[in-house]
Order: C-alpha cells, then sequence, then structure tokens
C-alpha cells in the first residue's frame, strides 16, 4: 500500500494518495465578499492547484461532493461547475444543501481523481 499525506497539520491534510488515486479535502473560497458563483470559480481553481500539486488534473476526475447554502443559488453553482468540468468527463457527483463552518462561505467541494497512467 502506497499512502502519502500533503500539506498536512494537527488536523487535516489537504491532499492524501493511496494506490494512483488523489483525495482532496473540502475546498472552500478564499474570498467570501464573491457571490455563489465568484465563491465556486475559486474553490475550482484551487482544486486545480491541488491536483496538479498532487501529478493529476480534472481530466482524472472519478467524483465530487458539492455542499452549498442555499439552493436558491444552485443554478449559480452549476454555472460556474459546467464552465470548469471537462466535457464528455464529467465525475459522479452529488451535490446538498448544508450549513458550512464558516456563515459567509457559500460553497465547499471535494473530489476524488485518480493519477495518469505512466
Amino acid at each position: 500500500m502506497s499512502l502519502t499525506h500533503h500539506d498536512s497539520n494537527a488536523r487535516m491534510s489537504q491532499i492524501a494518495v493511496l494506490n494512483g488515486t488523489v483525495y482532496l479535502a473540502g475546498q472552500v473560497p478564499s474570498d467570501a465578499s464573491a457571490g455563489m458563483r465568484g465563491q465556486t470559480e475559486q474553490v475550482l481553481a484551487r482544486i486545480d492547484e491541488l491536483l496538479a500539486r498532487a501529478g493529476t488534473s480534472k481530466e482524472h476526475l472519478i467524483a465530487a461532493q458539492v455542499w452549498v447554502t442555499s439552493m436558491g443559488e444552485f443554478a449559480e453553482m452549476n454555472a460556474a461547475w459546467d464552465a470548469w468540468v471537462v466535457p464528455g468527463r464529467p465525475p459522479v457527483r452529488a451535490a446538498v444543501e448544508a450549513r458550512l463552518a464558516k456563515p459567509e462561505w457559500k460553497v465547499e467541494i471535494m473530489v476524488v481523481a485518480a493519477l495518469p497512467e505512466a
């Protein structure tokens, strides 16, 4: 078994890699003053960065979990998501309404991706 953790602190790791699969922690926006679409775009950009650091990309996504604070803004999140996801290669996904750790956050996304075959 090959398990590595990256960007870890006492509570969690941002990236874990196990046997060719990359797991990211839930990602939240850095600028909570943005609206739902802007916050989602920030989160997706951070996911791109972390996947690249782990040696993969959104082209290799397997699964995504999305939490939004209001289904009333679900279409705005989906607009950012649809512009970002690789056409023809969307991951399996679940999306739910939830209260997040900070009230100013509107979205949190967690993904799983495969490492590309060498």
